[in-house]
C-alpha cells in the first residue's frame, strides 16, 4: 500500500466527490493546546458549505461533551454539539445505554469524565488525587469499596501509586468489568524535548499490575466509537473520510473498518514513520498506511479555495 500526498485542487475535489462525512480527530490537527492550527476554522466551514457531514472525534477524555462545544467556540469553529464525538461522552452514553451498567465505578480518570458519568447517573468513586501515605505495612490495610463492578481508565494528571493498587485490587475480582476509553500513550505538545503520557501509559500499569486486559477499550481504532457514531448518524464508512494525527489510531481506525485516511503532518506522527511502515512487512504497520497525507488542514482550505 502506498500513502499519496494530496498536492492539487483537482485531487483534492475528487476525493471529496468520494464522501458524504468527515471526521476530524482534534489534538494535533485542529488545534494544539489552546490554539487553533492555522486554517482549521475555514476547512470546517469550507466543508460544510459543500454539503458535506462533519463530526469531531477525540480520544481525549479530559473534556465533556459541553465543555468541547465550549472550547470550539472560543476557537472560533462553527460546529454544534451533535458534531463532538469525545470519548468521555462516548464511555458513559455506552455504558448506561448498551451496557446497562447499573454498579459503581472505581474511576481513574479527569474532570470530563466526571462530569459525563453523573449526567449519564452512573455511580462512581475514585476522582481527584490520591496520594501515598505511611509505608507498605499501611497500604495493605486499605479499604476497597464492595461496591465497585467496573475499573474504568482515562486520562488522569492524578495517576499515582495508590490508584494502580486500587484499581489493579479491585480487578482481582473476575467479575469486576475493565474498561479504558483509549490507549494513547502519549498527549501531541508543541516541545520536543517533553513526553505527555497519556491514558495508554496510565492503564498500563494497572493491566501489568491486575493481570487482566480490559474487557472494553471504547476509542479508536477500536469499533465501538465507530459503532455509536454509525447508529446515531447512520454514516457510511467507505464514503467517510477519517482525517487524523497518528497512525497506530486514527489512520488504522479508518483502515480496519473501511473509511478513507488522511494523515495530517501537525501533529503525533511523521512522514518518516509512514514510510516506516510501508517498509515494514508487518500487517498491522501495513494497517498503519494512510490512503492520503497532507501537510496541514490549511492546505484543505487552500485547495478547495482553487
Amino acid at each position: 500500500m502506498v500513502s499519496v500526498k494530496i498536492e492539487s485542487a483537482e485531487a483534492l475535489h475528487d476525493i471529496l466527490n468520494s464522501i458524504d462525512t468527515v471526521l476530524f480527530d482534534c489534538d494535533g490537527v485542529l488545534w494544539r493546546g489552546n490554539n487553533a492550527i492555522n486554517g482549521a476554522q475555514d476547512t470546517i466551514q469550507m466543508l460544510k458549505s459543500m454539503g458535506k457531514k462533519i463530526f469531531l472525534v477525540t480520544n481525549n477524555s479530559t473534556k465533556s461533551q459541553t465543555e468541547y462545544a465550549r472550547k470550539c467556540t472560543d476557537l472560533g469553529f462553527e460546529v454544534n454539539m451533535e458534531e463532538i464525538i469525545c470519548i468521555s461522552y462516548v464511555t458513559a452514553q455506552y455504558m448506561k445505554d448498551i451496557l446497562k451498567f447499573n454498579g459503581k465505578i472505581y474511576l481513574v480518570g479527569s474532570m470530563g469524565l466526571v462530569q459525563e458519568l453523573d449526567k449519564a447517573n452512573l455511580q462512581h468513586t475514585g476522582y481527584g488525587p490520591d496520594v501515598v501515605h505511611g509505608t507498605l505495612q499501611d497500604w495493605v490495610k486499605v479499604k476497597l469499596d464492595p461496591e465497585v463492578t467496573c475499573v474504568l481508565v482515562g486520562y488522569d494528571e492524578h495517576i499515582s501509586y495508590m490508584k494502580m493498587m486500587k484499581a489493579a485490587s479491585y480487578l482481582q475480582n473476575k467479575n469486576c468489568k475493565f474498561i479504558v476509553t483509549n490507549e494513547d500513550s502519549i498527549l501531541p505538545v508543541d516541545r520536543k524535548d517533553i513526553v505527555m503520557p497519556g491514558t495508554g501509559s496510565c492503564a498500563a500499569g494497572i493491566k501489568e499490575a491486575s493481570g487482566r486486559v480490559p474487557d472494553l477499550i471504547i476509542g479508536k481504532p477500536h469499533s465501538t466509537l465507530l459503532d455509536c457514531v454509525k447508529e446515531k448518524y447512520h454514516i457510511v464508512p467507505k464514503r467517510t473520510l477519517m482525517v487524523g494525527d497518528r497512525l497506530n489510531t486514527d489512520i488504522l481506525f479508518a483502515n480496519n473498518y473501511g473509511l478513507q485516511s488522511l494523515l495530517v503532518l501537525t501533529g503525533v506522527s511523521s512522514l518518516e514513520d509512514v514510510e516506516s511502515c510501508m517498509k515494514s512487512n508487518s500487517i498491522e504497520h501495513q494497517k498503519q498506511i494512510p490512503n492520503f497525507y497532507i501537510e496541514s488542514v490549511k492546505d484543505l482550505a487552500q485547495f478547495m479555495n482553487l
